[in-house]
């Protein structure tokens, strides 16, 4: 069965960010994920994982400025200096907390620049990124997002991801498939994740419709987590849902469906 992670971004949002850490641990995770750890001193979030036994699993590069809008910076040719500087941030974060891995956020494409413009400066920026953190022994891996949820975001699909990978052309550079993003872009879920389990090195869930944890929608999550034991997936599952009710009572999910 696969290793679980809470999303502190998602799950416990009733505690202060840093309490998360000891909820996690309460409820029975051992790896926690979240957006960005860069609000806070380095080591005084190191401080929580070790108190915890947590295992620092992942977190983005920085993303411009979240609190108006925005979803990623690596696709902008007018931030390539800013891109550039938060791979060297997120790269002295990740040193710290032991994560060897680090998510790309393409984010949503700017106007006012051609389709190949746009393309040439998230591949380079990918290529940069990939090769910065190659050297400090971390693995990068970009996410797919639906234009439901991010209109206007830039990388979408499994097949466009797998594409400028190509262009990229890095051994370090992987994908991180969300489930409830490529259920909503392309379906056909489980033979996606064994056809490219190769280039998967990270993978997040929540149901579809509402976001919600697995049992609330469309999603047989009990069927792909045992697909995904049959296809030999090594990584780590990101719970990144929003609770129907409680973050307690939706944790109910991890006992129906047999991952505890």
């Amino acid at each position: 069965m696969p290793r679980f992670a809470a999303n502190l971004s998602m799950l416990f949002t009733e505690e202060e960010f840093l309490d998360r850490f000891d909820a996690a641990a309460d409820a029975g995770f051992s790896g926690v994920e979240y957006l960005f750890p860069y609000d806070f001193p380095v080591e005084v979030i190191k401080a929580r994982l070790n108190a915890n036994n947590l295992t620092q699993v992942l977190f983005n590069l920085p993303a411009g400025d979240w609190a108006k809008g925005e979803r990623g910076i690596a696709c902008h040719p007018d931030r390539v200096e800013q891109f550039r500087a938060g791979v060297a941030q997120a790269i002295d974060y990740a040193k710290v907390l032991g994560n060897t891995q680090i998510n790309c956020l393409a984010g949503i494409r700017p106007a006012g620049y051609d389709c190949a413009t746009i393309e040439q400066t998230f591949v380079d920026n990918l290529k940069f990124a990939a090769e910065q953190l190659q050297a400090a022994g971390i693995k990068l891996v970009m996410e797919m997002i639906n234009t439901r949820d991010i209109p206007g975001f830039y990388l979408n699909t499994t097949q466009q991801a797998l594409a400028i990978r190509d262009k990229v052309a890095s051994s370090n550079l992987y994908l991180q498939y969300d489930i409830y993003h490529m259920q909503i872009m392309e379906g056909d879920l489980a033979r996606s994740m064994e056809n490219h389990l190769a280039v998967i090195n990270h993978i997040q869930l929540a149901d579809n419709p509402g976001r919600n944890e697995p049992g609330t929608g469309e999603i047989n999550y009990r069927f792909l987590f045992e697909h995904l034991d049959r296809i030999g997936y090594q990584g780590w599952v990101g719970c990144e849902y929003k609770p129907l009710t409680s973050t307690t009572a939706g944790l109910g999910w991890m006992r129906s469906h047999n991952v505890i």
